[in-house]
């Protein structure tokens, strides 16, 4: 077996840290290893709530679901969601072994032995809003521009890179090269929010933690800080992000805008001046998210809807014509639940987002939304320019 020696630290005769690979085969007969040779009280895993069903039910996505998705505007982050995960996957469908593999037959070890087990990890919602809300829009760009692109993806060794953290963690040091706010959240903070975990479980025994490979070093850095300064944190980091006030007030001033280019319009009986105000908002509008929704490969149905909805819903913050288009997309071509197993299983982001019809329910929202809120923007810019 390769020598793994160095992904086991003890810190103390009753916390033992296991470093795994999340698609690693070798780490899966690795941690069924170390449970029966270690007999720990409480199984600590890099788990939350949410990733432990998506583990147990990776077909768990359905057209509800989705709806839920569209409705509470969550479809960007989900396609971020996707890209960060997708050279994991291919990594874990190149390898034969799904990723996160190890830390389910963790789970399920602790079932059926019935041995406590604990989630350490931060909830990943919670950790990609945080990693979304401190990215800049370049920083952004350069992440989805990294992911998406295909190169380098043969250049790593399963092997190697569980037989050596320190390799792990540098592919995991990489992300500070592309977006050095997004790594503080993916692992700095993580590594934070872990040791403070397992501080919080500190009395309850022998304790086994089982985590990625690249967070052993930074946990043992914050193990050796006081538990009441690492376990204080643990409220702070658990707090989501505020959203931005600047795009609630653009869409809350635009209509303001119109109102009023449009009441002085009438005030001075230009009605030429109006009608122009009006076919500039209308056709502006319907065409960008039109034009949106048909880059997202949507159903012409589709197109329809969100041209139609986009100058209606431009004059409410709390509505978007991508949602309509959305779940009209949803009506018209519904995911089935291979489509939904797909979505969870994919290798390329090209092929599930844009042919896969889960994938393409949400860029018909996103391409809807971005189509619609250049209209209002392009529109009011023309017709303010134009008065003045």
């Amino acid at each position: 077996m390769t020598n793994i020696t160095k992904n086991i630290v003890d810190i103390d005769e009753n916390l033992r840290l296991l470093g795994t690979a999340h698609v690693s085969k070798t780490s899966v007969d690795l941690v069924r290893e170390q449970i029966r040779d270690f007999n720990p009280d409480v199984i600590a895993v890099e788990l939350c709530d949410s990733r432990l069903s998506a583990l147990k039910k990776p077909e768990g996505i359905d057209n509800e679901d989705l709806l839920k998705i569209i409705s509470d505007g969550k479809a960007g982050m989900i396609f971020l969601q996707s890209a960060l995960s997708v050279q994991q996957r291919k990594m874990g469908i190149d390898t034969g072994e799904k990723p996160g593999a190890e830390l389910l037959a963790a789970i399920n070890i602790a079932e059926e032995e019935k041995i406590p087990f604990e989630l350490i990890d931060r909830n990943v919602v919670i950790t990609l809003r945080r990693a979304w809300h401190s990215m800049g829009f370049f920083e952004k760009f350069r992440v989805f521009d990294a992911l998406l692109s295909d190169e380098n993806d043969d250049d790593f060794d399963l092997e190697e890179l569980l037989e050596d953290s320190d390799l792990l963690s540098n592919m995991m040091e990489d992300v500070y090269k592309i977006a050095p706010n997004a790594g503080k959240v993916l692992i700095d903070e993580r590594d934070e929010f872990l040791s403070g975990r397992i501080q919080q479980i500190r009395g309850k025994g022998k304790i086994l933690a089982i985590v990625g490979a690249g967070h052993l070093k930074g946990i043992q850095i914050n193990l050796k800080k006081p538990s009441l300064e690492t376990t204080s944190k643990l409220t702070k980091l658990n707090e989501q992000p505020k959203k931005p006030s600047w795009p609630k007030y653009l869409m809350t001033t635009i209509p303001i805008f119109l109102a009023l280019m449009i009441g002085k319009s009438i005030y001075e009986g230009d009605i030429s001046e109006l009608l122009d105000s009006i076919s500039i908002w209308l056709i502006l509008n319907s065409f960008l998210a039109g034009l949106g929704v048909l880059l997202a490969r949507g159903h012409p149905m589709s197109i329809l809807v969100g041209a139609i909805a986009s100058p209606i819903t431009s004059l409410n913050p709390s509505l978007a014509a991508g949602w309509f288009a959305g779940y009209t997309q949803l009506k018209m071509a519904p995911p089935t639940g291979k489509d939904a197993y797909d979505f969870l299983e994919f290798s390329s982001l090209y092929s599930i987002f844009f042919k896969n019809k889960v994938g393409r329910v949400l860029m018909v929202t996103i391409f809807g939304n971005l189509g619609s809120s250049a209209g209002s923007i392009l529109a009011i810019a023309l017709i303010t320019s134009g008065f003045i």
